[in-house]
């Protein structure tokens, strides 16, 4: 079954720009690395620019468990958290597919 993710960010006033780039630069290694992940999609808050939204989607638990475990998302991790003002808030959604 299928799975959803949804991850809210805050970041650090002054550090957006350096956030986005360490992000995108996961992105891709998300999808050349992870074929158990349908999408992965960092999204800017219009009300807030420090706050951002990441929609994730994956095949299954098993390919969730096997991001968060991943090397490329441990190293991201420990760039990203000098860059965000306290600690993401985490959904875990049941994905509805056709």
């Amino acid at each position: 079954m299928a799975i959803g993710l949804l991850a809210t960010i805050t970041v650090q006033e002054g550090k957006n720009a350096e956030f986005e780039q360490a992000f995108m630069e996961l992105t891709a290694q998300v999808r050349a690395n992870e074929p158990g992940n349908v999408f992965y999609a960092l999204n800017r808050s219009t009300s807030n620019p420090q706050v951002y939204k990441v929609m994730e989607q994956y095949a299954s638990p098993e390919a969730l468990d096997a991001h968060s475990k991943s090397e490329h998302f441990q190293a991201a991790n420990q760039k990203l958290a000098g860059l965000v003002a306290a600690a993401p808030e985490i959904e875990i959604l049941d994905a509805i597919t056709g």
